[in-house]
């Protein structure tokens, strides 16, 4: 697919504005839709930077990307109408590092299209804005994976308490009455051990699946068990 070549280094670049202000921000000094504006065009006349829109999320919170104004800022880059954006601050933009992370690496990251902040002093026009660019990048990425990490621990943590972590219990365990833990489910323990007992006396996962069927010993979708199905038990038990 051909890319849209980027900007002449000396030529003038076509920014649209993002401007938000969230409804407890409207009247706060030097981040009204007022005061926002007025930066933007002090900036981009010193710049030699053509605002070719301004787009304006009024009374909008910065906790998702899912804004309005936002999504036709974005728009006029992929259509060409755009060469960046231009806010006043980042968190104009997110206050979420992940957020910041996500938008720097599907529209910034590549040099195709400029990011500009008037409070940072961010210009990825140029070799220091792009280099902290990729540290904004390397935080988010850092952000996520941190983020992973504690929340696998904790999940971890509440299985081995026996604490419901959301949806399907593990085979052989069902939520109990409290809604907070899971308790051991007899009939599905009973397959666990008849599994447990037909593998130890040597019979392949296929005769396995036969001999639970030949039972009456059923999965929960009511179907049929599977050579694959029942490794995947036998899987889940040794983890």
């Amino acid at each position: 697919m051909a890319r849209t070549a980027s900007p002449a280094p000396n030529a003038r670049t076509r920014a649209v504005a993002y401007v938000r202000v969230s409804t407890d921000k409207q009247a706060e000094h030097g981040v009204s839709l007022d005061a926002q504006r007025a930066k933007l065009e002090a900036y981009a006349s010193l710049y030699d930077v053509d605002l070719v829109a301004v787009e304006v999320d009024a009374g909008v919170s910065a906790k998702t990307l899912d804004r309005p104004a936002l999504d036709r800022a974005l728009g006029m880059l992929r259509a060409g109408k755009a060469d960046a954006i231009l806010v006043v601050k980042l968190d104009r933009l997110t206050r979420s590092v992940r957020d910041l992370g996500d938008l720097v690496e599907r529209y910034f990251a590549s040099g195709r299209w400029a990011l500009l902040s008037v409070g940072e002093q961010i210009d990825t026009r140029t070799a220091a804005g792009r280099l902290v660019l990729n540290v904004l990048a390397s935080v988010a990425q850092w952000e996520r994976e941190a983020t992973g990490e504690r929340t696998s621990a904790a999940l971890a943590h509440m299985r081995a308490q026996r604490e419901y972590t959301g949806g399907e219990a593990p085979y052989g365990w069902r939520v109990a009455a409290d809604g907070v833990h899971v308790e051991a489910d007899p009939g599905e323990q009973g397959v666990i051990a008849a599994v447990a007992e037909l593998r130890a006396a040597g019979m392949s996962l296929r005769a396995i699946a036969a001999a639970l069927h030949e039972r009456g010993m059923l999965p929960r979708s009511g179907r049929r068990w599977h050579a694959e199905t029942v490794k995947a038990l036998t899987l889940a038990q040794v983890a």
